[in-house]
């Protein structure tokens, strides 16, 4: 039987793709928020390699745990539960981060309390403002996921609508590659973009209907399509033209879907997260938006946008205060599904 605390020291630990991360909080104050990445291994090889990402998190993570306990000021035995990822992503990865976690608390005799990846992205608005309550609406755009979902509770969240193919961050990466930027792509379209002049004509995804579905094949095979053709006739053509028209046609569907998904909930409050959120155009976008709309908008730092265990932990809070605790059976999962009851 767990005596629960009002504001528990909790850590996070997060290994689901290529960044080792730990974080401790206290109730929803951050104490410290450590990673350890190997984006820069991986870019020499155009994206993430599973072998390699799944030795990096066995080299960095127990370093990452100490240096986040270090800085939070918090001695190991002061812990009240450890929160870990235990899916989805890459499996290796996620054994690395799930198996040190497993360890961690049974050493202590704390519980463990595994996370869905998911699940965290959504948490992450709960450090940016420590008053938030459901209900509200998240705008989820990731490498994996891109979806507009509904928190009425705190362990029961609904999906409005998603991607039918390929998620938004996938979108950039690939067409990041085509463009000859470097991985992740992310960031360097949002760079290029700046310098875009000229609209190259792309297609709106599901734009006049769908409800809140999403599509990026398309979109993706268009800039592909237009790029191609232009190379194999040896036309000149501007990359940043193409990155800003590509930006444009990808994120500007995101923000209307999510205000449309305020007004039929009557939620008040809009959220976001994912990797995708940290796009400047994005969050500039759906800034402006929500204060036209006179909507509260939560929108975590862009480090707590990608991948990092301050989410983690912060889902851990939520699961903790349900008391939602994980046997050490808890095996890691490559995929789950985007809804899915708080047991594990």
């Amino acid at each position: 039987m767990v005596n629960l605390k009002e504001s528990p020291i909790i850590l996070g630990i997060e290994s689901s793709c290529d960044e080792t991360a730990a974080a401790v909080i206290r109730g929803r104050e951050l104490l410290s928020d450590e990673i350890a990445s190997s984006a820069a291994t991986q870019a020499k090889y155009g994206g993430v390699v599973p072998e390699i990402a799944s030795r990096a998190h066995a080299e960095a993570v127990d370093e990452v745990v100490e240096r986040a306990l270090q800085n939070a000021g918090v001695k190991k035995e002061q812990l009240d539960a450890v929160a870990v990822t235990y899916g989805a992503g890459l499996l290796g990865a996620l054994l690395v981060g799930l198996s040190f976690a497993k360890g961690f608390a049974y050493g202590l005799g704390i519980p463990l309390i595994g996370v869905d990846h998911i699940r965290g992205h959504l948490a992450a608005a709960y450090l940016e403002d420590v008053t938030l309550e459901p209900p509200f609406l998240t705008l989820l755009a990731s490498g994996g996921h891109t979806a507009i979902l509904y928190t009425e509770r705190a362990d029961n969240f609904r999906v409005l609508g998603g991607t039918l193919d390929d998620a938004a961050g996938e979108a950039f990466d690939k067409v990041a590659r085509v463009l000859s930027l470097p991985y992740p792509g992310g960031p360097h379209i949002e760079a290029l973009a700046r310098e875009g002049r000229n609209v190259v004509p792309m297609p709106r995804m599901l734009k006049g209907g769908g409800g809140y579905d999403f599509s990026y094949s398309g979109l993706k095979t268009a800039v592909i399509n237009y790029v191609h053709t232009r190379q194999q006739r040896g036309e000149a053509y501007s990359r940043a033209d193409v990155a800003c028209s590509f930006q444009h046609a990808a994120l500007d569907v995101l923000v209307r879907k999510t205000i449309e998904g305020a007004k039929e909930t009557g939620a008040e409050v809009v959220t976001a997260g994912g990797g995708v959120v940290a796009n400047g155009y994005l969050r500039a976008l759906l800034t402006e938006a929500c204060a036209r709309e006179g909507l509260k908008l939560v929108l975590p730092v862009k480090k707590h946008c990608t991948d990092n265990a301050a989410m983690i932990a912060a889902e851990g809070l939520v699961q903790y205060r349900l008391c939602n605790f994980s046997p050490l059976s808890l095996n890691a999962e490559a995929s789950i599904p985007l809804v899915r009851s708080s047991g594990k």
